[in-house]
């Protein structure tokens, strides 16, 4: 098995390989590592190797007896050096702090336990900005991850090193995280399948609904059939940290898309939130895919939700959010501290950090509680626009922009916190639904002279299943899982 051979395989043709014996996990592993080996010295997506280890699971895999097999046995895969903690295994964050320190994960956290009780075997870790702030993966601690499709290009943030590696074929599917379009922003701007899913639907312990629970976690891959059954592994309650995540579903995600997709009323829009502007190729990719959605039979309609629209009230929120954003990034540093044994120095973390560290320690408890319920209502006002309206689905951008030259995200002499503003302006149609909670998926609907760009669907709150049924439906009529990067494991 070479790599490109296993780079034609999405992961269910890789579980149905394994289980047949036309493929054993060894074979797919060693592709794998043979893969990143020759695509990292261009990509910088990998941070911490775990090839031998990898080796001797991906051995003990294809020794276990079939009844112990789980839905992802023997598939090679790559997690995020953040959003979760492998025991016995680096965990810098993206930063320079952990780095310095060498600190090496003592527990497995919940989500990667349940990747490795499905039978994924991880090989390595992958490239993050720090604590997974800014929507570019650019850490000082470990220097920029390049898109496989532009070396000169963001792959995104935060869960870029994924995103990167999954695109240059490396393995099928990758965790990733979104607090702010972390997984949705950098599937975009490589090309692939990202859903960050309902809140609470996947469990985020020993994190505790993180940034007051804008933060979900999946990954990315390159076909929604992946995506389904990654949100099949990971979905459920966690009864001692995240009870109220629903289990009333009556068949798997991945099962679900064998059903037949009614007409939905699909609202879309490319309206600029704040008065920002948009690339005229990210407005006609969210204009053709409505087209394409109609031509399905779907009943779509131009509509906008007021966040996108109107200004002050967007102004509004971005004060609310920067209040509780601030604090938030203050109580990671703090956790940075607690894991390292001794202070956090303004030269151990990057500039941005050290200043929003600063700002969350001068907002005083009453503001928090103010931009927290802000947000809160925020979020309802938001969930309001599906659930009062007569629509099912709401289409929009992922990113205002096209994938975007690398270095725009270091300190401005008199301004630290410019990684911060520049972010600002990337997030603007990803943001609102981590505030309201709200699946949401980016779907790679085109590529414009060499470089994807992604339509964002939005559905309402636990029908996770009815974006993947679209996302599906697009897929058969555009062929994405079939486009290959000018990086490709399959060139070099």
């Amino acid at each position: 098995m070479t790599p490109a051979e296993l780079s034609e395989m999405d992961a269910l043709s890789q579980v149905a390989a394994i289980r047949d014996g036309s493929l054993s996990s060894v074979e797919a592993v060693e592709a794998a590592i043979a893969g990143a080996q020759a695509v990292d010295p261009s990509l910088n997506c990998i941070v911490h190797e775990r090839y031998d280890r990898a080796r001797a699971e991906a051995a003990a895999a294809d020794g276990a007896p079939a009844g112990e097999r789980g839905p992802l046995h023997g598939v090679p895969i790559v997690v995020k050096d953040l959003d979760g903690t492998l025991a016995g295994e680096p965990h810098w964050a993206g930063s320079n702090y952990l780095k310095r320190l060498g600190y090496v994960a003592t527990e497995a956290s919940i989500l990667f336990q349940r990747l490795i009780d499905a039978g994924a075997i991880i090989i390595a870790k992958t490239n993050t900005p720090e604590l997974g702030l800014v929507p570019s993966t650019e850490p000082t601690s470990v220097g920029p991850c390049h898109n496989p499709w532009d070396l000169d290009r963001s792959p995104g943030g935060s869960s870029g090193g994924s995103a990167a590696a999954v695109s240059a074929g490396v393995v099928a599917l990758a965790h990733a995280g979104d607090g702010g379009g972390s997984i949705r922003i950098p599937a975009s701007n490589c090309g692939l399948v990202g859903l960050k899913p309902s809140r609470d639907l996947v469990p985020t312990y020993p994190d505790i609904d993180p940034w007051g629970g804008l933060v979900a976690r999946l990954g990315v891959t390159r076909t929604v059939a992946d995506t389904a059954l990654l949100l099949d592994v990971l979905a459920g309650p966690d009864n001692l940290a995240s009870p109220q995540v629903r289990t009333d579903r009556a068949v798997s995600y991945l099962a679900s898309l064998d059903g037949p997709v009614g007409p939905m009323r699909i609202a879309w829009t490319s309206a600029v939130p704040g008065g920002g502007t948009i690339d005229p190729a990210v407005a006609q990719t969210v204009a053709t895919t409505a087209e394409l959605l109609a031509d399905a039979g779907h009943d779509v309609v131009e509509a906008t939700p007021s966040i996108l629209t109107d200004e002050a009230y967007y102004g509004q929120v971005i004060g609310w959010f920067l209040d509780a954003f601030s604090v938030w990034v203050r109580r990671s540093v703090d956790e940075l501290e607690a894991l390292g044994g001794e202070p956090v120095g303004e030269g151990d973390v990057e500039a941005h950090t050290w200043a929003l560290r600063a700002a969350g320690g001068d907002v005083p408890a009453h503001r928090f509680a103010e931009a927290v319920d802000g947000l809160m209502r925020v979020g309802r006002e938001v969930r309001a626009f599906l659930e009062k309206q007569p629509y099912d689905v709401l289409l929009t951008p992922v990113c205002p922009e096209v994938p975007w030259p690398l270095g725009g995200f270091g300190p401005e002499a008199d301004n630290p916190m410019a990684a911060v503003m520049r972010s600002a302006a990337l997030v603007t149609y990803a943001s609102p639904f981590n505030i309201s909670g709200q699946p949401a998926i980016s779907l790679p609907v085109a590529v414009t002279d060499g470089l994807p760009i992604g339509a964002q669907l939005v559905g309402r709150w636990g029908r996770d299943d009815q974006l993947l049924a679209l996302g599906a439906q697009l897929e058969e009529r555009l062929g994405w899982q079939h486009r290959r990067p000018p990086t490709h494991v399959a060139d070099l």
